[in-house]
């Protein structure tokens, strides 16, 4: 049986990191999760390695080095390779790994950092646990909304005019399901259909209004729409809901620009060359 993946939410749970904090990580190439709707779902694996990315940050290591570090760690610790009994650590100089088969080094780093990775997987346990699984009607959520989602996500890559319109089902079923909401506004904006578009993020934040993702894909639409100071206010909030959005910092910089905003221009910018270098 497939392992079922964990959400941003479980992952920021697990980690006791703010989901902003995780969705950073994985612009930062640290680990890279497939999509599932608007979210990400992340591996045990991907697990492990940011969770020694938390504790070589957070002792200092410069974030360039961390990456090429957990990089060579993640290509590393394959499905097949046992994690129980593993442990990640770092003495100073070195990121190493040790289990049954003895010690070994991913990569060169600095820092210090030693965690258990069976007791990740106690608290993946807790928290799958937790949750309804796949085959169980979550609460505000039909079986066929969710039957109709799941149709959709797999029809994306291969038939984007089915995966519309099993979004749409879904959507008929469950008018809160925001994941559906978000995604057909995508598929909508991306064929040029950006007043459509914008009405379904704005229905998908009157369900989920501190989701930064949607207020981005809001202000998007909106540029091509109302114009730039509507999509300036919508990138605004997306960025206080989430400071490290780059994305965002680099979009509200340009339309900052055609606003005669040059001071908060320069400020986004700022942002978004701190938070991509490496």
């Amino acid at each position: 049986m497939t392992e079922r993946r964990l959400s941003t939410a479980e992952v920021a749970r697990i980690l006791r990191m703010r989901e902003a904090r995780v969705r950073e990580l994985v612009r930062a190439g640290l680990v890279a999760p497939p999509r599932r709707g608007r979210g990400y779902a992340f591996s045990f694996q991907d697990l492990v390695v940011l969770r020694a990315a938390q504790g070589l940050l957070a002792g200092q290591v410069p974030a360039a080095r961390v990456r090429r570090a957990l990089t060579s760690l993640s290509a590393q610790l394959p499905g097949n390779r046992p994690l129980s009994g593993m442990r990640v650590f770092a003495d100073g100089r070195h990121v190493a790994v040790r289990d049954g088969a003895g010690a070994w080094q991913p990569e060169t780093g600095q820092g210090l950092l030693d965690f258990d990775v069976d007791e990740l997987a106690e608290r993946v346990r807790e928290i799958r646990s937790a949750v309804p699984q796949a085959n169980e009607v979550d609460p505000g959520h039909t079986v066929r909304a969710r039957a109709e989602l799941e149709r959709a996500l797999a029809e994306e890559d291969t038939d984007s005019r089915a995966a519309e319109a099993a979004y749409q089902r879904a959507l008929a079923a469950d008018p809160a399901l925001v994941d559906a909401a978000v995604n057909l506004g995508r598929l909508l904006h991306e064929r040029g259909q950006a007043r459509d578009a914008c009405a379904l993020f704005e229905q998908a934040l009157e369900h989920s209004p501190s989701d930064p993702i949607i207020h981005y894909n809001l202000a998007l639409a909106l540029e091509d729409t109302t114009g730039p100071a509507a999509a300036a206010i919508h990138y605004e909030r997306a960025l206080t809901l989430d400071p490290d959005f780059a994305d965002a910092h680099y979009n509200l910089a340009e339309l900052c620009e055609q606003l005669g905003r040059q001071a908060d221009a320069l400020r986004h910018y700022h942002a978004f060359k701190k938070l991509t270098d490496g």
